[in-house]
């Protein structure tokens, strides 16, 4: 997920009701840390803040600059060292590299309402802020600046209004996923117990996909456990492009399906039952055991313990270089 996606809401909400907010964004880093480039600190003038830089070791330092920049000081580039307030003798972090921050002022009104625009509407948007005093913004990808590409979030279908649709819904707004809930039956839809932020669209799923073709990095998920509309959807699915399609179901019914699915072009890369063996039972275990298959999918990762890999921990995104090599890289957050 973007940066500025993770706190837009918070930043919007103090915008609305006319508090100032401070942004620190980690625009360079030297070694390894715990956020990728990109991350971002949300100050409000009330005294909350949202979003984090590092594990945990700079959001103080970090804090106390944003509110600096609050009661008047210029928006300023610095560096911040993890450990930097510790004493000769104590142990520093391991990611204990120089963090180089972007605090300045929220954007203005402008630069807000395309942001805000482009997150609701879910369009492609470049957001620079320049590296250089006074680092004003731009809606840009001008030479210079620290650059943040909004892009349209990938789409994650549910198949099925049903308790479970909603669980996943609800974890998938911090995944940079767009939901889209399927279902023909209108008493599924109207239960209200789905996030706003979810599309629902009363359909037999694989009309709904005619129309709206899948795209590579995007997803589908068949909870129903009616047959009538599960299997329709896998039939529709399967042979397109979508990486990660799955079923939900216990194992027999799993082969019951791929029975009556026999012969359906892509039907081996269909993931059935559905999500990472954690043993859980609930409906927030259900659907944090489905998520965790495909976050470790879209990253190429197989879901194995820490402990056991030896892989860098994130998969970070690959960045854009600068003009201006000695300074930091762009950021580029693109999910398509």
């Amino acid at each position: 997920m973007s940066g500025l996606r993770e706190v837009w809401p918070f930043v919007d909400a103090h915008h609305r009701a006319g508090r100032p907010v401070v942004l620190a964004r980690l625009v360079g880093r030297d070694g390894p840390g715990a956020r990728p480039i990109g991350a971002v600190m949300a100050v409000a003038g009330d005294g909350t803040w949202r979003g984090s830089l590092s594990g945990g070791c700079v959001e103080g330092i970090v804090i106390d600059h944003a509110r600096a920049v609050l009661a008047g000081a210029p928006a300023c580039l610095i560096p911040v060292s993890p450990g930097g307030e510790l004493m000769p003798w104590e142990p520093a972090p391991a990611c204990a590299g120089e963090l180089r921050v972007l605090i300045t002022p929220a954007p203005p009104s402008a630069v807000h309402t395309a942001i805000t625009a482009a997150l609701d509407t879910d369009e492609a948007l470049d957001v620079g802020t320049a590296l250089e005093s006074p680092h004003d913004w731009r809606l840009s990808a001008a030479a210079g600046a620290f650059v943040e590409r909004l892009r349209p979030r990938r789409r994650l279908v549910l198949v099925g209004a049903t308790d479970l649709a909603a669980t996943i819904a609800d974890i998938a707004e911090g995944l940079d996923r767009r939901v889209v809930i399927v279902d023909p039956r209108a008493g599924h839809l109207g239960s209200g117990a789905f996030p706003a932020s979810a599309v629902l669209v009363r359909s037999w799923p694989d009309e709904w996909l005619r129309h709206h073709p899948l795209e590579e990095n995007d997803a589908v998920i068949t909870l129903s456990h009616d047959p009538r509309i599960d299997d329709r959807t896998l039939r529709a699915a399967l042979p397109g492009p979508a990486r990660y399609v799955a079923a939900l179901g216990s194992r027999a019914t799993h082969r019951q399906r791929l029975a009556r699915l026999d012969g359906t072009p892509g039907l081996a890369r269909l993931r059935g039952p559905a999500g990472l063996d954690l043993g859980g039972a609930g409906i927030g275990e259900t659907a944090l055991s489905i998520l965790a298959e495909l976050v470790a999918l879209d990253h190429g990762r197989t879901g194995q313990p820490l402990r056991a890999g030896h892989l860098p921990i994130r998969a970070d995104p690959p960045a854009c270089p600068s003009s201006d090599e000695s300074l930091m890289p762009r950021l580029t957050v693109s999910t398509r």
